[in-house]
């Protein structure tokens, strides 16, 4: 699976370091390490284990081995897993190229696209340029999106598949690539830095690095999101040749 290649990668290099803080705000999770590297996940409250307390470790984490809560990414709790996705992105989203957006890049035009993920500031620009658009959501925001398991069926139709990052954290990205025929981009904060998903069929990795760690995890603790982030991270891509 995905998160055990990206816990391979991350082990030697969160050997040595401590969690020093970790918020998990409404619409996100921060992990900040010792060293100053600091990670994002979106947080996934639905099918979440327990009922006041949803963290069994809440009040526990600072100080605990990264390497440790990094594990938490494989849990199969939602939580958990957005604590454990977050350090992950800790150490390996510290720094990247700044890139252009997803619809300067892919190739939309007169494509069959596929979006996992109700990434609203695209809709418009995907509706324009594109022959036929497919939004999967977990549970549909508006009228026009489709239940995901309707990508079963659509998704291998798709010229290109836009899959949030979110699917890692409820464990459905494997899955989902398998699917994908296309090209393939991960977006999105939660995105992890890394060349593991070439073997995997990603093209594309649109992912976030945190510039201002204190300003974010702030932000996160006052139930903030991107639209609040601002100059406190920047948006980097990576191109991937794919292994598959």
């Amino acid at each position: 699976m995905i998160i055990d290649d990206l816990l391979a990668e991350v082990r030697p290099k969160l050997a040595d370091r401590v969690i020093a803080d970790v918020r998990i705000g409404l619409g996100y999770t921060a992990s900040l390490l010792d060293d100053g590297g600091c990670g994002l996940s979106g947080t996934v409250i639905e099918g979440a284990q327990g009922c006041c307390t949803l963290l069994a470790q809440a009040g526990e984490l600072i100080g605990k081995s990264a390497l440790e809560v990094a594990e938490y990414a494989a849990s199969s709790d939602p939580v958990a897993s957005s604590v454990g996705l977050a350090t992950i992105n800790a150490v390996l989203n510290q720094q990247g190229e700044s890139g252009p957006s997803p619809l300067e890049l892919l190739p939309i035009d007169n494509a069959r696209v596929g979006m996992v993920g109700y990434f609203e500031p695209f809709i418009p620009e995907l509706r324009r340029r594109s022959s036929t658009l497919y939004i999967f959501e977990r549970r549909p925001l508006s009228e026009e999106a489709l239940p995901d398991w309707s990508a079963e069926r659509l998704l291998p139709t798709c010229d290109v598949a836009i899959i949030t990052s979110l699917t890692l954290v409820n464990d459905t990205l494997d899955h989902l690539l398998k699917l994908a025929q296309g090209e393939v981009a991960l977006v999105g904060p939660t995105t992890p830095l890394s060349r593991v998903f070439a073997s995997h069929g990603v093209s594309h990795l649109f992912a976030t690095v945190v510039t201002d760690p204190r300003k974010v995890m702030t932000i996160i603790s006052q139930a903030g999101g991107t639209q609040r982030f601002k100059d406190a991270v920047r948006k980097v891509y990576l191109q991937l040749k794919q292994d598959k």
